[in-house]
């Protein structure tokens, strides 16, 4: 198998679509020309010609309106929000318009939004924000958010598959950090399914995205110490995997949800909600989160380092939940 950086995985899924279904187009501010913000597009308009590859203005309500007409007429949109701040001006668009139509008229809508969030870039407020929740909050939407590169091809491919909108939160961060081997071709990670990546008895931690790396660091940590701790990646935020995270948070009796989102009606709350009402006779200890803080993005590179969980903190609270 190719070994691609996160970023590459992203671009090897969007070229297998536009090969393999003359109806996937994609549309976005400066991805024809210039290739996009990160050069995932680069050289598609050569490749596939100005009536796939459409530059759109800064209108993002308008880019993804028409990405919701197109999808009407039978095509399959993938529109790119240069970052996925800016979708608060398609706010109506998602919310009122690509998420009710089908339970509105009973037809598809298989739109693709391409969102890049996230901090660690030194972006500030309004270019590293996490708005997953408020999305997986919206019923008729799907959330997906892959931390690794043979994930973040996998779930766009079964995004562009999918007969109604999904959201893919790709990861501003991991573009270039993350490199893995990941299989050529066609191939689906499935949506709504999370997936263990490290087993372990003691207690459970459920992350995504830039996080779940840090978890991962933060585990091995404990694990030095004799900490045996369960990390699973959600991939999916909605749907969520439910019975995933009821089996691994049973197995264990303790849980630890890490996000980087704000942490107020975050994901995380929603995890430890559910895994209180339908778990709590295994619980040995408090559902805990770890998110970041409760402001805008700060600019400053450590204000935002603060900002943020980091792998430090993670450690503290698996020692802290591990000894409850």
């Amino acid at each position: 198998m190719p070994e691609l950086t996160y970023l590459e995985a992203i671009r090897d899924g969007l070229l297998e679509a536009m090969h393999r279904d003359p109806r996937v187009f994609v549309i976005g501010e400066d991805i024809a020309t210039y290739g996009g913000a990160f050069g995932i597009t680069r050289g598609f308009l050569e490749e596939f010609g100005p009536e796939r590859v459409i530059d759109a203005p800064l209108a993002e309500a308008a880019n993804v309106g028409a990405g919701i007409g197109a999808a009407v007429m039978g095509m399959r949109p993938v529109v790119e929000l240069q970052f996925a701040d800016f979708i608060s001006d398609a706010f109506t668009q998602v919310v009122n318009m690509a998420a009710k139509f089908h339970w509105r008229t009973g037809c598809a809508l298989p739109l693709v939004l391409r969102m890049p969030y996230g901090g660690d870039v030194k972006g500030g407020p309004f270019h590293s924000g996490c708005m997953e929740a408020w999305f997986a909050h919206t019923p008729g939407l799907k959330v997906v958010a892959p931390a690794f590169p043979e994930d973040a091809k996998g779930l766009l491919l079964a995004a562009i598959r999918d007969p109604n909108p999904v959201l893919f939160f790709e990861h501003k961060h991991l573009y270039r950090y993350q490199r893995a081997e990941v299989p050529a071709g066609e191939y689906l990670t499935p949506i709504g399914r999370a997936r263990i990546v490290r087993e372990g008895g003691t207690l459970s931690l459920f992350s995504y995205g830039w996080m779940l790396h840090k978890c991962l660091a933060a585990v091995e940590t404990a694990a030095g110490e004799g900490i045996s701790a369960e990390l699973i990646d959600l991939r999916s935020l909605a749907p969520l995997d439910r019975a995933a995270i009821l089996t691994s948070a049973r197995k264990t009796g303790k849980a630890l949800v890490v996000h980087e989102a704000n942490r107020t009606g975050g994901v995380g709350a929603e995890i430890a909600a559910l895994i209180a009402e339908e778990a709590f006779d295994s619980l040995d200890g408090p559902v805990m989160r770890l998110a970041s803080e409760d402001t805008p993005v700060p600019h400053s590179p450590v204000l935002e380092a603060a900002f943020q969980p980091t792998i430090a903190e993670i450690v503290e609270a698996i020692r802290s939940l591990a000894a409850y």
